[in-house]
């Protein structure tokens, strides 16, 4: 498996997520100066709710450049452990330890991206080619690792 090709599938969901944000931000701040200029004042609940989706939104964005920046962090070179850039392969399918992104595609297969601080990436965490862990009462082989 080519782990620097999955680490750029990775990086371009969070890049197209960011630029999503960054539009919607720009958006709802574009209604919000529309509602100042033309409603006056006893609107202004409905500009406080906008001004709280901004607020999520920007909140949002903060994570996910945040997600970005450290993918920076991650060695794509082949593992002997679990850690961050593990890619592994269990009986219930192949986990990247990077960051929380949900499911990808890559050759045909599906790819689990989690976050270090994920329950899996824990019980992972450390352990070798061949080795067993146990989450939620459900024992899992550790079958492959790069």
């Amino acid at each position: 498996m080519n782990k620097s090709e999955i680490l750029q599938i990775i990086r371009g969901k969070l890049s197209e997520k960011t630029d999503y944000l960054e539009h919607l931000i720009s958006e709802t701040r574009a209604a919000n100066n529309e509602t100042k200029s033309s409603m006056g004042d006893k609107y202004e609940t409905s500009r406080e709710m906008v001004q709280q989706e901004i607020n999520n939104l920007q909140v949002q964005l903060n994570e996910n450049l945040k997600a970005l920046n450290s993918l920076k962090l991650i060695n794509t070179n082949q593992y002997s452990v679990i850690g961050l850039g593990s890619l592994v392969e269990t009986e219930k399918g192949f986990f990247y330890i990077a960051v929380s992104l949900g499911e990808i595609r890559f050759q045909e297969k599906k790819i689990f991206v989690i976050s270090t601080e994920s329950p899996l990436a824990k019980a992972m965490q450390g352990k070798s080619k061949g080795d067993e862990f146990i989450l939620n009462n459900l024992k899992q082989s550790i079958i492959n690792l790069w």
